[in-house]
């Protein structure tokens, strides 16, 4: 468990201001993800789906008694720490915004909170940042995530490769938290289900040669080859080089991996390999695809559910908290989110508001079955991928 640490004198002064921040006519909430970088094909979709949310708030004028929500969006790179806590502390200093949808990235999530968001007592609600080792950062109640840790992905993918008689892998990883995580947890759940990894390696991104690479996983051997990285970057490249070696047929994809652009970039040579991204089936899952339709965008893609969601909980939650301050709205976030209360889904955030400001209760249920457990993390599901004919279909919802 996170441990909550007492209020500061500087979050004693900030609330001094609540009122008066309560009753402005624009708050301003941080959407900050790697519009550059290894994942930079899934990211405006994301941010589009955040957006989503705000101007529907904003559009119902029901906000503390009429608030516009502005999103302010920021460049995390996914992979630089300084970059993106730089830009994290420009959201909070120049930008004046009251909470972050973000980050994205699990590395860079982890040094925003530590770096800027802790010493200045702001929100964060992730939809992406899976690393096991965020569940017990020390955060003051300030971190949340839609999305589950990879301490439950390891399990699933472990379920699957073990069901459909992959008893044997080898695993590359990318050099990072999100990956080094994600690698361990599979790593575990696998070898006691007896499975066996043949090997493990860790790949840089950026390189245009992984053939060192894939022939010391091939001399590994083993059923598949499970490759945790990143659709924009080195996971292409491990795949290109194993295919075109021979080394392996089959592939393992974490939620890294999973996007158009792995469709795009390989089509059918993919038929046959498998992955698990967050998802599901629930009512809120088809409300979000037509009303990003509408909107403008597909609502098809990785963590957009997600990103709708953590820009919907910390609304909610400022509206049941009377306060726009964090200090103030943070305690409120773990209550919108979970029974008791009436169920909320996408597009019926107007909805939701009005009971608030009626002293009534919500239970967000969201674009994605949205239940917040523990250190303030989706209890989580997950969408079993199957790529058939050049493209990503869905086997299942675990």
């Amino acid at each position: 468990m996170k441990k909550f640490l007492m209020a500061t004198a500087a979050t004693a002064l900030m609330s001094g201001s609540v009122m008066a921040a309560s009753h402005s006519t624009e708050v301003k909430i941080g959407v900050i993800l790697g519009f550059t970088g290894p994942i930079e094909s899934l990211t405006p979709a994301m941010a589009a789906g955040a957006e989503m949310a705000m101007k529907e708030v904003s559009d119902s004028g029901k906000l503390l008694g009429g608030a516009m929500v502005t999103p302010v969006r920021a460049d995390s790179t996914c992979v630089d720490a300084g970059a993106a806590t730089a830009a994290a502390e420009r959201l909070i200093t120049s930008d004046g915004v009251k909470g972050i949808m973000g980050a994205d990235c699990s590395g860079v999530t982890g040094a925003i909170l530590a770096n800027v968001a802790v010493p200045n007592g702001v929100v964060m609600i992730s939809p992406s940042a899976t690393s096991p080792a965020l569940s017990t950062a020390e955060d003051n109640g300030l971190f949340f995530r839609t999305s589950p840790s990879d301490a439950r992905q390891g399990q699933v993918l472990a379920d699957v490769l073990m069901e459909k008689g992959l008893t044997s892998v080898a695993v590359t990883y990318t050099n990072n938290d999100y990956g080094k995580g994600l690698a361990d947890s599979f790593a575990a759940a696998y070898a006691a289900a007896g499975g066996t990894v043949t090997a493990t390696t860790a790949h840089e991104d950026g390189k245009a040669d992984y053939s060192a690479e894939v022939g010391a996983l091939a001399s590994a051997g083993g059923d598949a080859l499970v490759v945790a990285g990143y659709v924009d970057q080195g996971g292409p490249g491990i795949i290109r080089a194993a295919l075109d070696t021979g080394a392996f047929d089959t592939f393992v994809l974490p939620d890294g991996m999973i996007g158009a652009a792995l469709e795009e970039k390989f089509g059918d040579e993919l038929d046959g390999s498998i992955g698990t991204v967050p998802g599901t089936e629930s009512e809120g899952a088809a409300m979000i695809l037509t009303m990003a339709e509408a909107a403008g965008f597909s609502g098809e893609g990785p963590y957009i559910g997600e990103s709708y969601d953590a820009a919907a909980l910390i609304m909610l939650a400022m509206e049941a908290a009377g306060s726009v301050e964090p200090g103030d709205y943070k305690t409120k976030i773990m209550d919108v989110a979970n029974a008791p209360g009436e169920k909320i889904y996408p597009g019926e955030l107007a909805k939701a508001l009005e009971i608030l400001a009626g002293g009534g209760d919500v239970d967000y249920v969201g674009a994605t079955a949205v239940e917040l457990i523990g250190a303030g993390e989706s209890a989580g599901s997950y969408r079993e991928i199957l790529i058939e004919g050049g493209k990503m279909t869905t086997a299942a919802y675990r």
